[in-house]
């Protein structure tokens, strides 16, 4: 009876681990079917996803095209190399003169390494600027730079400027001076060196302004 009874529990149990072992294969088989249904459904929703057009194909390019303007050309060998009247950094008068008539005078101004100084300005305030500045150590031309996106007028005066910057450089330092604002006028900077027999500090045209620094107490000797 012990045998039979045995032989009962065994079967029962071999029934029961096969049910169970099937159980489990079948969730594993429904985990599989749920996977691939969800990855089905996600390669239909992008299937499905219209493409968006780059913003920069929707975007609205009228007048965003950057401005472009025409550069100046500075035809300095028309500004002739007939001779000139010397002049002398302590002439100022001159000097003045050279540039054409004073429009307003600033006696508190500051020169080039911030030395009490005065600023002669001759053009208004609302025109692209003509200035000599003049201290006790420095004599400064400066003049506005134009840009080639400016208006044709601005441009006209930034080359009378010029001009006048170049035949005054000339009285002051020769021929030699007529050159220096010439390769200003063409982009180099100049620091530190006697031109002409004058110590120029610096002679440069960048960022819509043209400066030219003679240094009046320097030693004119040094032939750098």
């Amino acid at each position: 009876m012990w045998n039979k009874t045995l032989q009962t529990f065994m079967v029962s149990t071999i029934m029961a681990v096969g049910v169970s072992l099937s159980a489990c294969d079948s969730t594993k088989d429904s985990d599989a079917t749920a996977q691939e249904v969800s990855t089905d459904a996600s390669k239909q929703n992008v299937a499905d996803t219209p493409k968006q057009e780059s913003a920069a194909t929707n975007a609205d390019l009228d007048g965003a095209t950057p401005q472009e303007g025409t550069p100046i050309k500075y035809d300095v060998a028309s500004w002739g190399t007939q001779k000139v009247q010397a002049l002398n950094v302590d002439q100022l008068d001159s000097i003045k003169s050279t540039f054409g008539k004073v429009v307003s005078t600033d006696e508190n101004s500051l020169d080039y390494a911030s030395n009490p100084a005065a600023k002669y300005r001759f053009m208004n305030t609302d025109a692209p600027y003509l200035d000599l500045i003049d201290s006790e150590k420095y004599l400064e031309l400066g003049w506005y730079f134009a840009n080639p996106t400016d208006s044709d007028k601005e441009k006209e005066l930034s080359q009378n400027h010029a001009k006048k910057s170049y035949t005054l450089a000339r009285q002051l330092m020769g021929d030699e001076g007529g050159k220096l604002v010439a390769d200003m006028l063409n982009g180099q900077i100049i620091k530190n060196k006697v031109v002409g027999g004058q110590k120029v500090e610096l002679a440069k045209c960048e960022f819509y302004s043209c400066m030219l620094i003679i240094n009046k107490s320097a030693v004119q000797t040094d032939n750098k």
